[in-house]
């Protein structure tokens, strides 16, 4: 007797892709291409898995121009409406941003300023994130009702390490991060503050920042510097980021002067551009061949100067997380960074390197000075850099779906 094969079950249907709005100040533009590059990488990562849209906003108020060298407005003022990132379309909504005297008004003004056009969305997204807590994230939970969707909000270091020192910040802060449906910290000191404020530990995730780890990798110094042509077979300090007085870079070229006459085999690379320039070249113009201005680089060559260098250094006065600490480390190369911000929840111990105070401008030479003749094995260094890109918008994605069923379970 024939006996018939049962039939196959049926395949379950694919799960919908996630519908994501992402509204963040956080991102890099045609001005400042590389400026948060970390979230560009991150949501074209979460895009593999996601429908994302991507919300680039600009701050804005009348007059941003005339202050262009203090203002991001001002800096920000020619960035076209749209463009076209990574393949993906980035829109640049202008928001109001009142200086100084608007932060109470700031998260209002900020889910204002987007809705006329983000409202045809409603029905059409599942979760909103804001990635910075302060004016983005709060505005996204007034914007996430209006659309009918979940929030997730992501905090970087000092939108939860600095701003809520300010009384009237950290109440905002405390009343609107525990209405998100899931908190997102890029560490667990990070998730710790947020739970400081209120926000309830099951929903605070952790989702570390990612690291191309193709690109940044260790390399031998004497092969890297002999690509870059650096000549001197030295010490090598390199500094990676935006020429800014607020990053330190003044402070650096300070302790550089200082330490210049008593290291003779000491150099300097500062790679990238920004308002600090002149006085860069001014400090090179002072010590010939030992100064190195490479300019904003591609992240092949960012990685290739910091397997030169012996030491990167980071003096910022202020910072989220920064991710060119832990693509030094994925390059197996010590620091010598500011205690600021989120930097010491990077920098959690001496084999990774060292933490001087903001602004001083004698200790960042002590230790840049000692640091750059020390050696030491890469193993640790590159031991505590995180996963890769591709991983972190792994992770991201199920957070936001988790975000989406709290929504849904809370109806």
């Amino acid at each position: 007797m024939l006996t018939a094969s049962p039939s196959p079950s049926p395949s379950p249907s694919p799960s919908p892709r996630l519908r994501v709005l992402v509204v963040t100040k956080l991102f890099p533009n045609s001005v400042r291409p590389s400026f948060s590059i970390f979230n560009r990488l991150q949501m074209k990562a979460l895009a593999e898995s996601c429908d994302v849209d991507i919300r680039a906003t600009i701050p804005w108020f009348p007059g941003a121009r005339l202050v262009e060298r203090w203002s991001p407005a001002g800096q920000f003022a020619d960035v076209p409406g749209q463009e076209i990132i990574d393949g993906a379309k980035v829109m640049h909504p202008r928001y109001l941003a009142i200086p100084k005297i608007g932060r109470r008004l700031a998260p209002a003004l900020y889910a204002a300023s987007l809705w006329p056009s983000v409202r045809h969305l409603k029905g059409q997204v599942d979760v909103v994130l804001g990635c910075w807590a302060f004016p983005d994230g709060l505005a996204c939970v007034l914007l996430a009702e209006r659309l009918g969707a979940a929030v997730a909000i992501k905090v970087h270091g000092s939108d939860l390490n600095v701003l809520p020192k300010t009384p009237v910040l950290r109440k905002m802060l405390a009343d609107g991060l525990p209405r998100a449906h899931r908190l997102i910290a890029v560490s667990r000191p990070l998730g710790e503050r947020a739970a400081e404020l209120g926000v309830r530990r099951d929903r605070i995730e952790i989702v570390l920042n990612g690291v191309d780890r193709d690109i940044f990798r260790v390399h031998d110094r004497g092969a890297a510097r002999e690509a870059l042509g650096v000549p001197r077979p030295g010490r090598l300090i390199v500094y990676v980021g935006r020429l800014d007085r607020a990053k330190g870079v003044l402070d650096l070229l300070e302790a550089f002067r200082g330490l210049a006459p008593l290291k003779p085999d000491l150099d300097l690379a500062l790679v990238g551009g920004g308002p600090e320039l002149a006085r860069c070249q001014a400090v090179a113009a002072e010590f010939p061949g030992r100064v190195s201005l490479p300019g904003a680089l591609p992240m092949a060559e960012v990685s290739r100067w910091m397997g030169a260098c012996d030491i990167l250094t980071l003096p910022s006065w202020n910072e989220g997380t920064p991710n060119v600490l832990l693509e030094a480390f994925a390059c197996g190369r010590r620091v010598v960074a500011t205690d600021v911000g989120g930097i010491p929840d990077v920098v959690t111990s001496p084999v990774l390197g060292d933490l001087i105070p903001a602004k001083d401008v004698p200790a960042l030479a002590a230790a840049l000075g000692k640091a750059a003749y020390v050696d030491y094995d890469t193993a640790p260094l590159t031991a505590a850099a995180p996963y890769g890109w591709p991983a972190s918008g792994a992770r991201l994605h199920d957070v936001l779906q988790a975000a989406v069923r709290e929504r849904d379970a809370g109806r």
